[in-house]
């Protein structure tokens, strides 16, 4: 990692659980097609300083089509096929603040806004959605969270589903906000997430703490 994360987390790499899981994911890619590319695992840490980050999204899974994942939740390459969550996440952004929907899926200029897009884990097998999960990723990405859950400054965390929404137990909110409802699946996004306004809502809660407002355009 090349920004501040770097002393916040290192203490990681001599836990048990490190050698375990990158030898995993080395076996791993040594017999399959493994996403993201290796050098674009810690993209979301790599494009968002700690001292940065305002606002966090949580995903689960990286996608596991080729081409697709580069390192932040919900984001793609520009020229790949818009997936569906993002889809109606390009709407919500729409309709709550009047953003014209892109013609693209790449979310690059959140991470360098102050978004941290982070999967809970960061590889996945091609094809095989979870395949990655229990291995020790989500060791690593909770004590990412815990790390800005400490941060004297409000940061917003934006929840999206029941795997998102189960890490509110680690958030003080008596410092922080958190920003939750229905994932933007289309399973789901008709129960709760479109009409949400998680976009005005988080610049709402940072403007109230006299920090600067995203800047959600694509």
């Amino acid at each position: 990692m090349k920004t501040d994360w770097n002393p916040l987390l290192r203490d990681q790499f001599a836990e048990p659980y490190w050698d375990a899981l990158t030898a995993f994911v080395a076996a791993e890619r040594a017999t399959h097609a493994v996403y993201p590319p290796a050098d674009e695992v810690f993209a979301a840490l790599h494009l968002t300083s700690y001292s940065n980050t305002r606002v966090v999204i949580l995903g689960q899974d990286p996608y596991h089509g080729a081409g697709q994942a580069h390192g932040l939740c919900f984001s793609v390459r520009r020229g790949m096929r818009v997936p569906p969550s993002l889809v109606n996440i390009h709407r919500e952004l729409h309709d709550d603040l009047g953003i014209a929907i892109p013609d693209h899926g790449n979310l690059e200029s959140w991470a360098h806004n102050g978004v941290l897009l982070l999967n809970t884990t960061l590889t996945v097998r091609h094809g095989d959605a979870g395949s990655h999960q229990g291995h020790g990723w989500e060791r690593f990405t909770d004590r990412v969270i815990e790390v800005i859950a400490a941060k004297p400054e409000r940061v917003v965390f934006i929840l999206w589903g029941a795997a998102a929404r189960r890490k509110r137990l680690m958030i003080d909110t008596d410092r922080h906000v958190i920003i939750e409802s229905a994932h933007p699946s289309p399973l789901s996004a008709r129960n709760g997430f479109f009409g949400s306004r998680p976009f005005s809502g988080a610049n709402d809660a940072l403007v109230e703490a006299g920090l600067d407002p995203v800047v959600w355009s694509l």
